[in-house]
């Protein structure tokens, strides 16, 4: 059976696939300017002259970055805080969020409340660091994990994600004797695996592209500063050596002229290097992400 469409619907659905189009080109577009100008040759690249298609095929780019200093023991500190630090927060996370709709619980409108409070106030760098000194957490690695394993936002995500499932699940395991422990861990966590993945991946990504805690915190600890802060460092002395080259040509070497025209090509190649983790995760968190998304904001 052939559907009949009116004029309107087909106009509409030409316009709606046509903004979608555009969008996703919008969307993806900056990652493949990246890709064909890490591919491309660095001349060209330092020359502005590949935007939308490579020329110049080559690969050294990417086989150079060994030569950036401490990048492999920076890859390898970001990559532990990440897969930490989101197990930890997502646990966390969800453990406080399922606390905090038991009426059983001492205080729970109080707790729940002062937790709030917390999302609009903020007392500012300089005490953030106090504090961190005091407690320890300054050139320590367990600085980038305890300060981000409660998140009040991801426990108000999971209590409205919580309180949508049936409270007979629970009634009956309590009749059998099951702790809450017990109920969360058997009960609770299986089911709320949509927003349970959602905050894994607002995690993965924070602590993935975080640098300003390694820039403030890690100041003494060099071996522990983050592939976001390298990439960062690195990008800062690139811009120096181009300022340098803008106001005086004739005091800098050949090779410091080569070394300015790849520069710019291992910039987008780090920066290419430091978001292909994320787009390999995304694709298959992404619905886990929108049901969580959708189902985590049903209820106030």
């Amino acid at each position: 059976m052939v559907e009949r469409r009116s004029v309107n619907d087909i106009v509409f659905n030409i316009f709606n696939y046509t903004f979608f189009i555009l969008f996703t080109i919008i969307c993806v577009f900056p990652f493949y300017y990246l890709l064909i100008n890490t591919i491309s040759d660095n001349g060209m690249v330092a020359k502005g002259l590949i935007n939308f298609y490579p020329r110049g095929f080559q690969l050294k780019n990417y086989y150079n970055l060994r030569n950036v200093h401490g990048l492999g023991t920076s890859f390898i500190v970001t990559l532990a805080r990440t897969l930490i630090g989101t197990a930890t927060s997502t646990a966390v996370s969800g453990f406080v969020g399922y606390l905090v709709t038991k009426r059983e619980m001492w205080h729970r409108k109080l707790a729940y409340r002062f937790m709030i409070i917390t999302m609009y106030f903020s007392a500012g760098l300089i005490p953030w660091f106090t504090t961190m000194q005091m407690l320890g957490l300054t050139n320590n690695f367990f600085g980038y994990i305890i300060p981000g394993l409660v998140s009040v936002y991801n426990i108000i995500m999971v209590k409205t994600y919580i309180e949508s499932i049936p409270a007979e699940l629970e009634e009956s395991a309590q009749i059998d004797g099951a702790s809450y422990f017990i109920i969360f861990l058997k009960i609770i966590w299986p089911l709320s695996k949509p927003i349970l993945a959602t905050i894994a991946i607002w995690c993965a990504v924070g602590h993935w592209n975080s640098f300003q805690d390694s820039l403030v915190l890690m100041s003494g600890a060099p071996q522990l500063k983050t592939l976001q802060e390298r990439l960062y460092i690195y990008l800062t002395q690139s811009s120096n050596l181009a300022a340098s080259m803008g106001t005086s040509t004739t005091g800098l070497s050949e090779a410091q002229r080569q070394e300015m025209l790849n520069t710019k090509s291992i910039q987008y190649t780090v920066a290419m290097v430091t978001a292909i983790p994320v787009l390999c995760v995304y694709p298959f968190m992404q619905k886990y992400f929108v049901k969580g998304i959708m189902l985590g904001a049903v209820k106030g």
